[in-house]
């Protein structure tokens, strides 16, 4: 009798096509203040030439920011083609107005809603009292290579040694390199606007802080090889020497 037990259930699994399951991702936003293509096509361009590794086939939200004309008709087939190439995958828009929704869908976007905002989540969780959340950091002592992919969960990476161009720091928490920083650093990557970036030598091709960037390019301007922290203040990614 067990054997036809496990027989069947082995069949009813094997039936199963597809499972759904909710899961977080960090997606690059591309805040849209002007929908003039040529404009967008020749900025985009320069940019990605920056980090061409980091941008290649990306996942990208659009979020409207056009201030003087909110209502203003966008062509999001050729926005989506434009997008496409320069090698950035369109997958879904936010903060349009109801006409452009509509257009956007027509188009194959997807449409991002906004959650509740901080006020109605405390209302929500007046009443429970979670276990708070044990944070760790993770350390690396040895070098990080080019092409290594280090990721810290749940709180900071700490790396006692320089880290490589080609590679790529990730925590959820905060980063601190005692050592050079080459690559590419993004601290904060839930969205926690409170964590940093610390080094003892700044000389990276991309730094973010919950999902807000800079490029090497941009990075040189403020401080290059210079011990320096990054981090959020009024809403824009910051650069400091220390």
């Amino acid at each position: 009798m067990s054997v036809d037990l496990e027989l069947n259930n082995a069949t009813t699994t094997a039936s199963i096509a597809f499972q759904l399951k909710g899961g977080l991702f960090t997606l690059t936003t591309l805040q849209i203040f002007n929908p003039d293509l040529v404009q967008l096509k020749a900025q985009l361009t320069d940019k990605i030439q920056q980090a061409p590794n980091f941008f290649h086939h990306a996942p990208i939200v659009l979020d409207f920011k056009i201030a003087n004309q909110p209502n203003i008709a966008i062509d999001f087939a050729n926005l989506k083609a434009m997008l496409q190439e320069v090698n950035l995958i369109p997958i879904a828009i936010r903060n349009a107005t109801p006409d452009q929704i509509q257009a956007a869908i027509k188009a194959g976007f997807a449409i991002l809603r906004d959650t509740p905002n901080t006020r109605d989540k405390e209302k929500l969780s007046s009443t429970a009292q979670p276990a708070p959340k044990i944070l760790s950091s993770r350390i690396i002592t040895e070098p990080v290579r080019s092409g290594q992919q280090i990721y810290a969960p749940d709180g900071d990476l700490i790396i006692i040694n320089q880290v490589s161009h080609g590679s790529e720091l990730i925590a959820d928490g905060s980063i601190h390199v005692y050592g050079a920083l080459r690559g590419r650093a993004l601290a904060g990557i839930n969205g926690n606007q409170q964590a940093r970036i610390f080094c003892n030598s700044l000389e990276a091709e991309l730094v973010s802080v919950a999902g807000n960037y800079k490029l090497s390019e941009d990075i040189e301007r403020q401080a290059w090889k210079v011990a320096a922290q990054i981090y959020i203040k009024q809403d824009r990614l910051q650069i400091s020497v220390l």
